[in-house]
């Protein structure tokens, strides 16, 4: 994700620490060209499960993307697209992200705001498409060789087009396995984070209700060989299966759960937000 809390690719030869991620980014977040050059990174990949802030955006199905972006000195500028199966129907989700890349002391910063796109959306109902737009700051920061840790904020004033606004924030740590104890061209490393998200109220043709707030966790390994990266990792929230159901909008959810006559009159239950291990594999280049 270019602009929303996700480092791209390792901060070494290890893995990012995830804040939140999400689509396929190109370039790793604290990471800014070398002087008076222009530089590129890219990546494309597949996924068992497209998860973003621990729910799916993919209906538990695999996922593909692709990314690409550009950046002189600490700017950036990058684009990404991605598989989606979500109740609007779109084609696909795509990102238009642009930013900064400071470095303040030992900390690597990214300033950046990103809009979210999803063409060729079918619009039942009240929902007038979901595209939105999000303001992200992100610091890094390496203990030692082989520790690192990770926090960010991220703000949408109209989160997925609801009305309501967005606030998250998110922390995590990493651990890069020495390199004297691999085999050459091999890098591991473990990453964990956790994020919370709470919301304002939503617009009057939505129900004027706020949506649910909640707590999502992952943690898993990264192996990195050269340009191959597989990533093996567990989600969660601490959602119940009908605040999923109100927070995602499932189409496929399913009666017999607790009513609410205000958020979920009918009682709808969802799995999007459950325990899920995802197996992603990509390739990245610089």
């Amino acid at each position: 994700m270019t602009g929303g809390l996700a480092q791209a690719e390792n901060p070494g030869p290890a893995g990012a620490i995830g804040l939140g991620n999400r689509g396929w980014s190109a370039a790793d977040t604290n990471h800014s060209a070398s002087a008076n050059e222009l530089e590129f990174s890219a990546r494309a990949g597949v996924a068992s499960d497209y998860i973003y802030r621990g729910t799916t955006l993919s209906d538990h199905g695999p996922a593909a993307g692709a990314a690409f972006e550009t950046r002189f000195e600490s700017l950036y500028a990058g684009t990404t697209v991605a598989t989606v199966k979500l109740p609007t129907q779109p084609a696909a989700e795509f990102t238009f992200a642009g930013g900064i890349r400071p470095k303040v002391a030992t900390i690597d910063f990214d300033l950046g705001v990103t809009y979210f796109a999803y063409p060729g959306e079918r619009l039942p109902g009240e929902t007038n498409g979901i595209n939105y737009w999000e303001a992200v700051i992100r610091g890094d920061r390496r203990i030692g060789e082989q520790v690192r840790i990770a926090g960010g904020y991220a703000y949408s004033p109209n989160v997925s087009n609801t009305g309501a606004w967005d606030q998250y924030v998110a922390a995590g740590v990493g651990y890069d396995v020495p390199g004297r104890l691999l085999p050459q061209n091999l890098a591991i490393s473990f990453t964990a984070a956790a994020g919370y998200s709470w919301f304002g109220n939503q617009a009057a043709q939505l129900g004027g209700f706020s949506l649910p707030a909640y707590l999502n966790w992952q943690a898993g390994v990264t192996f990195t060989h050269k340009a191959f990266n597989l990533d093996l990792r567990y989600y969660d929230t601490n959602l119940s299966k009908e605040n999923c159901f109100v927070f995602t909008g499932d189409p496929n959810a399913r009666p017999g759960g607790r009513v609410n006559r205000i958020t979920n009159p009918d009682g709808l239950v969802s799995n999007w937000c459950g325990a899920t291990f995802v197996a992603k594999a990509w390739f990245a280049f610089n």
